[in-house]
C-alpha cells in the first residue's frame, strides 16, 4: 500500500498567528478552522497546518522547510519583516548559500540559493 502526504502539521501556541506568518510568506489565503486548527495551502505545496498544543517549543525542530529563494538576503529580510528572526549568520559553501530562519513561534526553517 502506498500513501501520499495530505499536509505537514505544526505544533504551535497560536495557530491563526501562525498561519498569517506562513501564508505572507509562501502565499494561499490563511484558514482557520477553529480557535485551535489553522491551515494554508501555498502554491504549488502540501497544504501545512497549524495545531494549538499547551506546550511550547523546547528543542530544535526535527523537520524543517528548505525554501528556495533566488537571493537569500532579500528572502530573509522578507520574512523578518513577517516576523521571522535569522538564526546565526549567512553561510556560503560548495552548494551555495543558506539563512537559518525562525518562524514567530521559534520553529526552524532554511532559505537556500544553489
Amino acid at each position: 500500500m502506498r500513501v501520499h502526504v495530505s499536509e505537514l502539521v505544526f505544533d504551535c501556541g497560536d495557530p491563526a498567528s501562525l498561519v498569517r506568518f506562513w501564508a505572507g510568506l509562501l502565499g494561499g489565503s490563511p484558514v482557520d478552522r477553529s480557535p485551535d486548527w489553522s491551515y494554508v495551502e501555498p502554491p504549488g505545496f502540501v497544504r501545512i497546518a497549524f495545531q494549538q498544543v499547551p506546550e511550547g517549543k523546547v528543542a530544535k525542530n526535527r523537520l524543517h522547510l528548505d525554501l528556495h529563494a533566488p537571493d537569500v538576503i532579500a528572502a530573509a529580510d522578507e520574512a523578518v519583516l513577517l516576523g521571522a528572526a535569522r538564526s546565526g549568520g549567512l553561510v556560503t559553501d560548495e552548494q551555495g548559500d543558506f539563512q537559518v530562519m525562525l518562524d514567530p513561534e521559534g520553529n526552524e526553517f532554511c532559505f537556500v540559493a544553489g
